[in-house]
């Protein structure tokens, strides 16, 4: 296809009607394969609408999954006050076990624990697995064979992530409280742990589901089986 602007069009309008990010793959099947452009074109028309859209309040972004639009997070906060539900709160609990999770992968629910001093809801793992952040990725080979977690691309794109390489280094995390920040968590007026959205969230009006305050955290830790 030799009109890039023509093709810059389309693409940009695949991906403003796409529920989710698009991969180049994604985006080369909505043409003919006579006319279907090569992954090079692709990504010259993707910087090129990156750059038009850069002093917009939209911005194109790249995450695991691909490419997609949203909301700069300068202006999330009003998307946010018109969204029909209010974003998710999550406990302390929650999301160490998330930061546990992304920063020690592959681990186990045991692991979790030892490192916590206290024991892992199975309402935090239904959660955190419901919400596709976590998943299965094996079992370790000790009396037991303890299921492994690990983090998904959805929690990837979540959290504007191209990878797992883009984590903040743990080398200035010195607690708990630090990687709530790094990992773009917040706290509300209730001193609640709170989840910004994502501003792919904030553009598509999602919330994340409520999780109630856990009480787990003077619970002795769980016998792993």
């Amino acid at each position: 296809m030799a009109d890039n602007t023509r093709l810059k069009r389309i693409v940009e309008a695949l991906l403003m009607a796409a529920d989710g990010p698009l991969g180049l793959e994604q985006l080369q099947k909505a043409f003919d394969e006579a006319e279907a452009p090569d992954k090079a074109d692709l990504r010259a028309v993707l910087d090129a609408l990156a750059a038009d859209y850069a002093d917009s309040a939209v911005e194109l972004v790249q995450v695991a999954s691909g490419y997609r639009f949203q909301v700069g997070q300068d202006w999330s906060p009003w998307v946010r006050r018109m969204a029909s539900e209010r974003p998710g709160r999550y406990s302390r609990a929650l999301l160490e076990t998330l930061a546990l999770i992304a920063y020690r992968q592959p681990i186990t629910r045991g692991e979790i624990e030892e490192i916590r001093g206290v024991s892992v809801s199975s309402n935090i793992v239904r959660t955190l697995q419901e919400r596709d952040w976590i998943r299965s990725v094996g079992q370790r080979d000790v009396p037991g064979r303890p299921t492994l977690y690990g983090t998904t691309r959805t929690f990837l794109d979540y959290f504007n992530l191209g990878s797992l390489e883009q984590l903040p280094t743990l080398m200035e995390l010195r607690d708990f409280e630090s990687i709530n920040a790094e990992l773009d968590f917040g706290e509300n007026d209730e001193g609640d742990r709170q989840v910004k959205p994502s501003r792919e969230a904030a553009m598509a009006g999602d919330a994340a589901v409520d999780e109630a305050p856990d009480s787990e955290e003077d619970e002795p830790p769980a016998t792993e089986s």
